[in-house]
């Protein structure tokens, strides 16, 4: 008997079926019932890209339990049509995963929209034949695959991050194939592949072995030698221009992909495809929607846009036929498959389902719950609940039970249908519910329960360590920057230079000085300079080479330093004074809590977490703030303090500046803590009175063991019974009578502070120990970068940046900061976009007015949300990824940083626009702004954005302006480390040394070619990059790791290579020993030791009374030496072995 485990299938080729009575996620169901019935594959045919985002989520929780049944989908570009954008990358990726699979695919579910289907594709042959296998074992010519790669579409770069990237150094060929999940590393032997792995291109490490890969194409359309030629010849046909005036045409004949070059498909082939001459003959298509209005409106669209192109006779384009399919074929076309429609119809097979009533909790009511507390004693149905995650899960268990409700928890609905409980609860992505009248099952969801509740779906990568932080100051370096070279001055550097002395060749750093003097920096030396940040790059004090002034201004801030450094140190004694709670970690709980975050901890989130959990651990309170960019992973730092606070039987406030955040740290909260006998509580405005009360007395008699608030939890109506642990979110944000009323508190209790204002990791190392600070700069992974755009306010550039976000089923955020007109700019853009759904959000609108808006907002009832800049700290709005901000250039540029950190997720690319009245009238400050802002597209700009000005702002904050005058001239990583010099100094009881020496570095010329050779190492901006890593490491462990490193990432180490890690190597034991320079040639040479040497005289004295012929002291710091080595190992051998023989003096000479 036909049901909806079972539903009804055309089995006649040609044949129509029609399906009704579908309700909620029922249609999903159905169709994941239909998918493991049917003969062929379905393809699910949606109205819009909306439908078909909540279909996918749907259709894969639904068949997940069924291995053979996998779902794909055909993206929408994401563009609008003739666009001058092309789709991402990972668009493209899934979209020809998509056209490969589906001709072989006998069962499974591909889902799109019908603008998605009335896109032409390339042939299909032309997929498979540009597909490429690769196995272990097979004979591979570099030259040939990188020509085959290139051909095929592929990017050649230096480190591959994104699909379609493949880079090649040595014997070594990392590839991100397109419809992979992941990028992967062939490893070669001669000319054979010996290893195929996958990799991270966050650290570029490699993982797990695999034996075949499959290259797909690398884009739609081909600009191998053929490609191309065809091309241009069609090009002639169709266009009488001369194509010399055509940008788009010279990119096409040397070979690059110029942007929006989809839209000119059909120039590559003779004949285009649809999505049809893809698919098995067997395939069941559905319909949702309506399609043919749907359609009919995106010809429109097409025609429109073709009219309003056709001007521009640089860029000529095809007619819509030539590209597009109109909806009538498409719909004819169709006709050649089953179908199933959507559809109320005489004959159409029942899905059983109906619509749920309204069931909505409502706060103002006695009982909030009544709705379905009445709905479920009257019906004799049974019932699973579902929620959003685990968290929500435990949250929605407490409140049935206040009405009498326990729901026993499930994995999934298929295992609720095969037992026989009356109620059940799950957690899943569903934001719909059913009622199956038959079958006498309910699915109600958290959303249907709590209609303004906004869940957390954002799709967080785990993150993990790029290289180590103290390269980054280099990473960014550029010719013509700015830099400190520690014994001479502040310079600008020129580039790296191969350069052959004494018949050995060596890289250098060129610096050029004052009057254009030249200093070549061997790159052993690397650790001597830094990237200069205190000030504006052009107006860096540029020093003269030889002069004593860079001596004197050294000498200058040393002084000054000096102060500061006991006034912190003073700071530090009265800290270490005050007593605190010392906690006790129950290890295996501990673990089992920490076990449970879904991500991989960075480096730097797991340094923070330590630190944080030693600080409880020990006899002091703690004092501790934790700084890293907005969705760096600050809340799981703060969470596992929480935990222990709570196993010690101490409650835990957090403080928060908005309520919106507030409600998004109770979810979070909530979520983490869901297995966890833990009591966590929310006090906001959008709570009533009454539950108000309720939550304080809990609180006052110990039952709440984690409350979270806004500045409410200051107010002397909040006691608690046991208070250990204080959270405090964005400190600077509250105001002083606040900050009066934290100081208070700080007596007595731990306070941990998160915020995100940069404060830069060197300030940290100079004040560890002293100001408790742990840094998060390691960005999440996987995050497309923001593609930004500075123009003039003009209503066709937001109809187009609206209209292209609308098309893909996005949201879009239209900044207008003045509250007085922004009731008549979301008028405006109504007017001028009328398919749009307009709401409005500002800081003035009454709390729970804003709630309600901004949860309409999250729940799509609205498309663009016009407001202030009270978005800029708050909740996560998955889909919204257009940013429109009027008037740019009155924002600061950390607020701009903020602002269009809003938008951005995993697969789809983000726009921000920054909207000018007039750009010829800036003030030149706001012209900077604008031009750093748009420049810095990276992540984790917070911290590289226009470095100097948070630096310094950093710097300020902890260290009072005064000090902001030396570290402009002496630059800002030199000035921490001289402070770093004097805390250590003063600590262990010494005067700092005004002439403060801190080149603990060592000159070492043994003349050797020590050197990582361009054809090992191409790239010049990596290899710096190494250069530094290899120059800053602190031990042979760090050396040791960074071999392994650098074998699996760029191949076997050459020769040149390996001798400058041994150099290193020596460089690191002449440290311990004080020795500030070795110099060896052909037969002789010379060990000088500094002034505070820490070798034992008697040790020296007793090498040369051994052997008086190869050694003697000239001098009272050298000492000379012969030998009769005469290649560069035994050199290293030789002066190893000399080393060995000295001894350290048993008291330390200060």
């Amino acid at each position: 008997m036909k049901s909806i485990q079972n539903p009804a299938i055309p089995v006649d080729p040609f044949q129509n079926c029609f399906w009704q009575g579908e309700f909620g996620c029922a249609s999903s169901l159905a169709i994941c019932n239909a998918a493991a019935n049917a003969d062929g594959p379905i393809l699910l045919l949606c109205e819009n890209n909306e439908i078909v985002e909540q279909s996918i989520r749907e259709l894969k929780y639904f068949c997940a339990p069924k291995e053979e049944l996998p779902v794909f989908s055909l993206p929408d570009w994401e563009t609008l049509p003739y666009d001058n954008f092309s789709p991402h990358q990972d668009i493209i990726s899934e979209r020809l995963s998509a056209l490969y699979h589906l001709p072989q695919l006998t069962r499974g579910i591909l889902v799109l929209s019908i603008t998605s289907l009335m896109h032409r594709l390339p042939p299909h042959r032309y997929i498979i034949a540009n597909s490429l296998d690769l196995e272990v074992g097979q004979s591979l010519e570099i030259d040939a695959i990188r020509k085959q790669l290139i051909d095929a579409g592929y990017q050649s770069v230096d480190s591959v991050l994104e699909h379609g990237e493949f880079a090649v150094r040595g014997s070594i060929i990392d590839i991100f194939p397109m419809g992979s999940l992941a990028p992967y590393r062939v490893d070669l032997f001669e000319d054979e592949i010996e290893t195929l792995r996958t990799f991270d291109p966050e650290s570029q490490r490699s993982d797990q072995l695999v034996n075949e890969i499959k290259l797909l194409p690398g884009r739609e359309f081909p600009l191998d030698k053929f490609g191309i030629t065809s091309f241009r010849n069609r090009f002639h046909e169709l266009f009488d221009i001369d194509p010399r005036q055509c940008p788009l045409y010279q990119d096409v004949s040397d070979g690059i992909s110029s942007p929006g070059l989809e839209y000119y498909l059909a120039l590559f082939f003779d004949g285009l495809d649809s999505l049809f001459d893809f698919m098995p003959k067997n395939t069941v298509v559905i319909k949702v929607g309506e399609l043919k209005s749907a359609g009919e409106q995106f010809w429109l669209d097409i025609k429109k846009r073709y009219e309003d192109r056709l001007i521009d006779r640089y860029r000529p384009i095809l007619k819509p036929e030539d590209i597009f399919i109109p909806v009538e074929q498409i719909l004819s076309k169709a006709k050649n498959f089953r179908q199933i429609e959507f559809k109320k119809h005489i004959n159409a097979f029942d899905l059983g389902s109906m619509q749920l009533p309204h069931l909505a909790s409502n706060s103002h009511l006695a009982k909030p719950f009544s709705q379905i507390e009445q709905f479920i004693t009257t019906q004799n149905s049974r019932i699973l609940f579902v929620a959003e995650s685990a968290g929500r899960k435990e949250t929605l268990i407490e409140l049935l039970k206040h009405i009498g409700i326990e729901p026993i928890t499930v994995k999934h609905w298929s295992k609720f249908i095969a037992d026989d409980m009356r109620l059940g609860i799950t957690v899943a992505p569903l934001d719909r519910g059913m009622w199956l009248t038959k079958e006498k099952l309910i699915l109600v969801t958290e959303t249907q329960l709590f209609g303004n509740r906004i869940a957390q779906r954002r799709r967080r990568s785990r993150t993990q360590n790029n290289t180590d932080f103290i390269v980054k100051s280099l990473t960014e370096l550029r010719i013509n920057d700015a830099v400190v070279h520690l014994d001479h001055g502040v310079g600008r550097y020129r580039g790296l230079q191969t350069i052959t002395t004494d018949g050995q060749t060596t890289e250098f750093l060129t610096l050029e000085y004052a009057n254009e003097a030249k200093l070549y920096v061997p790159v052993a030396s690397l650790n001597l300079i830094s990237r200069y940040s205190g000030a504006e790059q052009d107006a860096a004090p540029i020093n003269h080479l030889g002069s004593d002034n860079w001596i004197k201004t050294k000498r200058k801030a040393a002084e000054k330093i000096r102060d500061v450094a006991a006034e912190l140190l003073d700071i530090y004694a009265q800290r270490m004074a005050r007593k605190g709670f010392r906690y006790a970690i129950e290890i295996s709980e501990y673990e089992k809590f920490s076990a449970a975050f879904p991500f991989e901890e960075t480096a730097d989130q797991e340094s923070a977490i330590n630190s944080v959990i030693d600080d409880m651990n020990s006899e002091r309170a703690m004092d501790r703030l934790v700084c890293g960019d907005v969705g760096f992973g600050k809340t799981e730092v703060a969470m596992r303090a929480a935990f222990v606070a709570v196993q010690n039987n101490k409650q835990v406030s957090i403080l928060v500046p908005t309520t919106l955040l507030a409600q998004q740290h109770y979810e979070s909260f909530q979520d983490r803590f869901a297995n966890w006998p833990m009591v966590v509580d929310v006090i906001s405005r959008f709570k009533s009175g009454a539950e108000q009360k309720e939550s304080l007395q809990n609180v006052l008699e110990g039952k709440t063991d984690i409350l979270i608030g806004t500045h409410k939890l200051l107010q002397g109506n909040v006691i608690y019974k046991n208070l250990g642990l204080l959270i405090i979110d964005e400190e600077h944000r509250f105001g002083v009578h606040q900050k009066e009323k934290l100081k208070s508190l700080r007596s007595n209790v731990d306070i941990l502070t998160l915020t995100a204002t940069p404060i830069p990791r060197t300030l940290n190392m100079a004040l560890s120990g002293i100001r408790d600070l742990s840094l998060i700069v390691t960005p999440p992974a996987r995050r497309l970068s923001v593609k930004t755009f500075v123009r003039e306010q003009q209503d066709s550039l937001i109809i187009e940046a609206v209209s292209r976000e609308l098309l893909r089923g996005g949201q879009v955020f239209y900044l207008h900061n003045e509250v007085k007109s922004i009731a008549r700019a979301a008028e405006h853009l109504q007017a001028i976009i009328p398919q749009a759904r307009v709401c409005i959000a500002n800081g003035q609108m009454a709390e729970r007015d804003l709630e309600k808006v901004m949860a309409d907002f999250y729940h799509k009832r609205y498309n663009i949300l016009v407001c202030t800049t009270i978005i800029e700290t708050g909740i996560d709005i998955p889909s919204a990824n257009t940013i429109l901000i009027h008037r740019a250039d009155k924002f600061g540029l950390a607020q701009l940083h903020q602002l269009r950190g809003r938008v951005g997720r995993s697969h789809h690319q983000a726009y921000a626009y920054l909207l000018l009245s007039n750009q010829g009238r800036l003030s030149r400050d706001a012209q900077k702004r604008i031009e750093a802002i748009q420049a810095a597209t990276t992540l984790g700009a917070g911290f590289t954005l226009a470095s100097h000005d948070l630096e310094i702002r950093g710097a300020g904050e902890l260290l009072g302006d005064e000090q902001s005058g030396h570290m402009q001239k002496i630059g800002f990583s030199l000035y921490t480390e001289m402070l770093e010099e004097a805390v250590e100094a003063i600590k262990s009881g010494r005067t700092p040394n005004p002439e403060l020496d801190l080149d603990k570095s060592i000159d070492i010329n043994l003349r050797i070619p020590a050197l990582i050779p361009d054809d090992y190492l191409p790239d010049v901006h990596t290899r710096l990059i190494m250069y530094k890593r290899i120059s800053s490491s602190r031990s042979s462990e760090d050396l040791q790791e960074l071999q392994v490193e650098m074998i699996d990432r760029f191949g076997l180490l050459p020769k040149p290579l390996k001798l400058l890690i041994s150099l290193t190597e020596l460089k690191l034991r002449g440290q311990k020993y004080g020795i500030r320079k070795i110099d060896a040639n052909v037969s002789n040479g010379r060990i000088e030791f500094s002034a505070s040497t820490e070798v034992d005289p008697l040790s020296l004295v007793q090498l040369i009374q051994d052997d008086p012929i190869h050694f003697k002291l000239t001098g009272a710091n050298q000492l000379q030496f012969s030998h009769e080595s005469d290649d560069a190992d035994s050199k290293l051998a030789f002066i190893n072995s000399v080393l060995d023989k000295f001894r350290i003096n048993e008291i330390k000479v200060a």
